[in-house]
């Protein structure tokens, strides 16, 4: 299930940066996920999203828990992570800042 959330996370990524080279920037925290799926209609509205979106749904993790997202991160441009199966912020969250442990 690690490693399901480790593709997840990669995925995201990538279309979080789809997304960036359209529009020059990321979602916001608050347009989440969610402004990879349909095209955001508060905050920053993407001039050039694509007709096909980044997405198709927004993705849960493994565990069935959406996956969180920061704009701008903590740890990085932004935050993609899975809380893991104790649905907790702890130690054993999975974000993008170490998917290669």
């Amino acid at each position: 299930m690690v490693e399901k959330a480790k593709i997840d996370i990669t995925q995201i990524g990538n279309a979080l940066n789809m997304y960036k080279l359209d529009n020059f920037t990321y979602p916001s925290t608050d347009q989440g996920l969610q402004g990879l799926v349909t095209k955001p209609t508060s905050g920053r509205v993407p001039k050039n999203f694509s007709p096909d979106a980044y997405l198709p749904k927004v993705p849960v993790d493994p565990w069935g828990t959406p996956y969180q997202y920061l704009s701008p991160g903590v740890r990085g441009k932004v935050d993609i992570y899975s809380l893991g199966p104790d649905g907790q912020q702890s130690d054993d969250d999975i974000g993008n800042w170490n998917l290669d442990k």
